[in-house]
């Protein structure tokens, strides 16, 4: 295995190393992730759009709603139902 010499500002280490713990990554092996990804999209890795503010702006509304209890629940059947109501 290769031995990799990186030169970094010691605060991004830092915050660096913080989320990667936190998501059970060591440090290298967060670096091995975005290489391996770069080479599979042949550059720089693009932010997955899924996690755009628009969507996290939706998803945190939808979990305050939850919290609050103002959600429904519905069977598949009573899901189908509905459809063939239409």
């Amino acid at each position: 295995m290769a031995q990799v010499n990186i030169h970094i500002d010691d605060t991004l280490k830092a915050q660096g190393d913080e989320l990667f713990n936190s998501l059970g990554l060591s440090f290298s092996a967060a670096v091995s992730a975005f290489v391996s990804q770069a080479i599979r999209e042949g550059g720089m890795p693009k932010p997955d759009p899924f996690y755009s503010e628009s969507n996290m702006r939706v998803l945190r509304q939808s979990i305050r709603e939850a919290e609050e209890g103002k959600f429904i629940t519905k069977t598949m059947d009573e899901l189908l139902a509905m459809e063939d109501e239409n």
